[in-house]
C-alpha cells in the first residue's frame, strides 16, 4: 500500500551551504520551499495498487476462485502467472512511503506530524470498513461479515496485534506503515528533523532489523519488520539523494534497501514447484521487479521523470488509497456480478471491475477524503495541543 500521503511537493537539487555545514548538528534544517507535484510519483503509486489488484482478481486462488466460479488459472490461462507477482507492488508501495514521509516530516513539529498521519489515513479507511462490513451483508451475497465486535474493533486498526480477523485483507500493510510512522517520528520528528539524524535512523534500523531476524522473536519482529524495514530505509535514502543528488549516503541506503528488499522479497513470494502451488514465480523476475520499483522512485528522485507532469496523474495519486482500501473484497461482489451472474467474459469482467473500484474510489476521495481530512487534522492537532498544555 502506498502509503497515503500528503502533497508530493519536489524539493530542489541543494548542496550544503557554509552557514549550514557549520550549524549545531541538532538544528532541524529548514523545509524546503514548496514547489509542484512529483506527479511521477502519483503515477506510480497508483501503477502499484494496480499491480496488487491484478493479483488479487487473477494471480491467486482464494475467495476470488468462488468470484470468477472457477479458478484465475482457468480464467487467465496465459496471464495468471504474471498476475501472481502482483504482491510486489506493496515492496514498491513502502519504497515511496520512505520516500514521501521523509519528506513530508522534514521541517514538522510532532503534533503536526501525527495529525496529518492519522487525517489522511483513517477517514477512508473507516467508511471502507463500513462499507465492506455492509456489503457482505447482503443475504444474497456469497461472502459473510464480520461478527459486530470484531468490526468495531477493525475500526482501530489494532486488529492484526490482537489476532482478530480483519475486515480488510489489505490492512495488514497498513499495520506496517503505522509502525514505520511510530519510529521515524519517535526516533526523527520528535526530536527534530536534520541529515545527520535520517542517516542515523536509517543505519540503526537496518542493523536492528537484522538483529531482530536473528534473534527470531516474535516482539522484535512487530517492532523492528526486518521485512520490511530495507524498502522503507532505501526510500528514505532516495528522498535524501532528491535533496542532493551527490548524498553518498543517501545512495548508499538506496542500494542496501535494494539488496535486503530483494532477499525478504524472494523469501516471501518463492517457492518450488508443487502440485499445492498456485504460481510458480521465478527468483529471477522477482528481483528484476523489485529492482526496477526502486529504479523508478530512484529517476524521479533526481529529475530523470519531471517531465512527467501530466495533470491527470495528480488523481491518479489521490484515487490510489481509497482504491486500494476497496478493490480486493468489493470486486469479489463485482467479479461474481457480472461474469457468474451476468455471463460477462472475463476479458471483460476484469478492465470493468478495476474501473468500478476507481470510481468507487474517486466518490470516497471526494465525498470522505477531500471534506473530513482537514477538518481531522485541525481536530487532532488541537486536541494533543491541549494535552500539551494541560487543558
Amino acid at each position: 500500500m502506498s502509503a497515503p500521503a500528503d502533497p508530493v511537493p519536489a524539493a530542489p537539487l541543494r548542496r550544503a551551504l557554509p552557514a549550514e555545514a557549520a550549524a549545531p548538528a541538532t538544528a532541524p534544517l529548514t523545509p524546503a520551499p514548496r514547489r509542484p507535484r512529483l506527479r511521477a510519483l502519483d503515477g506510480l503509486r497508483l501503477l502499484a495498487a494496480l499491480m496488487v489488484a491484478c493479483y488479487h482478481y487473477g494471480g491467486r486462488g482464494g475467495d476470488i476462485t468462488r468470484a470468477w466460479g472457477a479458478s484465475p488459472a482457468a480464467q487467465f490461462p496465459r496471464l495468471h502467472e504474471w498476475f501472481a507477482y502482483g504482491p510486489l507492488g506493496v515492496q514498491i508501495f513502502f519504497v515511496i512511503s520512505g520516500f514521501v514521509i521523509c519528506m513530508s516530516g522534514w521541517g514538522r513539529g510532532l503534533t503536526d506530524f501525527f495529525a496529518s498521519r492519522v487525517a489522511r489515513l483513517m477517514p477512508a479507511y473507516w467508511v471502507a470498513i463500513l462499507l465492506v462490513s455492509g456489503v457482505f451483508a447482503l443475504p444474497w451475497v456469497l461472502w459473510h461479515a464480520l461478527s459486530p465486535s470484531d468490526t468495531l474493533l477493525n475500526l482501530t486498526l489494532l486488529q492484526m496485534p490482537l489476532g482478530a480477523p480483519r475486515v480488510l485483507g489489505v490492512c495488514w500493510t497498513l499495520w506496517a506503515e503505522v509502525r514505520f510512522y511510530a519510529l521515524f517520528a519517535v526516533c526523527v520528528v520528535l526530536p527534530g528533523v536534520t541529515r545527520r539524524r535520517v542517516v542515523l535512523f536509517c543505519a540503526l534500523w537496518t542493523l536492528a532489523a537484522a538483529l531482530g531476524d536473528a534473534a527470531d522473536s516474535a516482539l522484535l519482529d512487530q517492532v523492528l519488520m526486518p521485512g520490511y524495514a530495507p524498502f522503507f530505509v532505501g526510500g528514505i535514502g532516495l528522498y535524501l539523494v532528491h535533496r542532493d543528488r551527490r548524498d553518498v549516503l543517501g545512495w548508499g541506503f538506496a542500494l542496501l534497501g535494494l539488496l535486503l528488499g530483494q532477499h525478504y522479497a524472494v523469501g516471501d513470494l518463492w517457492h518450488p514447484d508443487g502440485a499445492h502451488a498456485f504460481s510458480y514465480r521465478s527468483t529471477v523476475v522477482i528481483i528484476a521487479i523489485v529492482t526496477l520499483g526502486f529504479a523508478a522512485v530512484a529517476a524521479i528522485a533526481v529529475g530523470w521523470l519531471d517531465r512527467v507532469n501530466w495533470r491527470w496523474l495528480t488523481v491518479a495519486g489521490a484515487l490510489t488509497y481509497p482504491f486500494y482500501l476497496v478493490h480486493e473484497h468489493l470486486g469479489w461482489v463485482v467479479v461474481h456480478a457480472l461474469h457468474v451472474s451476468l455471463g460477462i467474459p472475463a476479458a471483460i469482467t476484469f478492465p470493468a471491475t478495476i474501473g468500478t473500484m476507481l470510481l468507487l474510489a474517486w466518490l470516497l476521495h471526494r465525498y470522505v477524503e477531500r471534506p473530513l481530512t482537514p477538518r481531522l487534522r485541525r481536530a487532532v492537532a488541537r486536541g494533543v495541543a491541549e494535552a500539551r498544555t494541560g487543558r
